[in-house]
């Protein structure tokens, strides 16, 4: 696991548990240093740890929720080893990432138990079946025949015969109630368009805040290339929505 830390730090300071994507089939922690919680950290303070959890097809599920679920419980365990103020602790990532972090949140509100105070699940990957924007998509950078792929290979080729676990498809869950507030953002031609704001809906109608940004364009993980027309725009709202919890400024 990686940890993104400021040198000489004398406070407690958030802490970010931030996961790679990469469609749960690929990409590495080392991500993390030209993420968006890298711009969360140096805009705020905060720690950052992104795990280095195991990919399918080799390690299908659980293997890399396990790991992920495994670094919150570092985080909130080993506080008194690192300078983390345990009521701002963010759980993020991007798109596979985002995924695991909205899993990581539901299992955390089942069984762990922990104060997060905030999720980032940036145009996550959230449902194994076809949505109205992920069948047929020929987006950039991914698309139908990609994300087939990826579930297949996290799940197994023949995962649409059985129940599928909401820890690992969080769509499969019907109760969305005290998760943690939920920020996103996603472009409106790509893949996750549609999943994306169905379980900011989900998390609405069960009375969680939640907040999702649309940017018109068919590029996935668009954010992380700074040329990108929307780029800056959603990296400015992303660090002013997150500023209103860590500043604990009016929602």
């Amino acid at each position: 696991m990686i940890v993104l830390q400021l040198e000489n730090v004398n406070e407690k300071l958030p802490a970010i548990l931030w996961i790679h994507g990469g469609g749960y089939i690929t990409g590495m922690s080392a991500m993390v240093y030209m993420s968006m919680a890298k711009l969360i950290a140096e805009e705020y303070g905060a720690i950052v740890f992104s795990p280095e959890y195991r990919l399918a097809p080799k390690y299908p599920f659980p293997a890399g929720f396990d790991d992920c679920c495994d670094a919150l419980s570092y985080i909130f365990e080993n506080a008194d080893s690192n300078p983390i103020d345990l009521s701002k602790v963010i759980v993020g990532g991007e798109s596979a990432g985002g995924g695991l972090a909205a899993s990581v949140c539901l299992y955390n509100r089942d069984v762990l138990h922990y104060p997060i105070m905030l999720q980032l699940p940036l145009y996550p990957m959230l449902d194994c079946f076809d949505t109205e924007s992920s069948k047929d998509n020929h987006g950039h950078v991914w698309n139908t025949r990609k994300n087939h792929y990826g579930w297949e290979k996290y799940l197994g080729k023949d995962y649409r015969d059985h129940p599928v676990s909401k820890y690992a498809s969080v769509m499969r869950e019907t109760n969305f109630k005290n998760l943690p507030p939920c920020y996103t953002y996603v472009e409106d031609g790509e893949p996750f368009y549609s999943e994306t704001l169905q379980y900011v809906e989900n998390l609405k109608n069960a009375n969680v805040p939640a907040k999702a940004d649309i940017y018109h364009g068919k590029t996935h993980a668009f954010d992380l290339v700074s040329f990108l027309p929307n780029a800056e725009t959603a990296r400015q709202t992303l660090l002013k929505e997150v500023g209103k919890y860590l500043r604990k400024e009016e929602k």
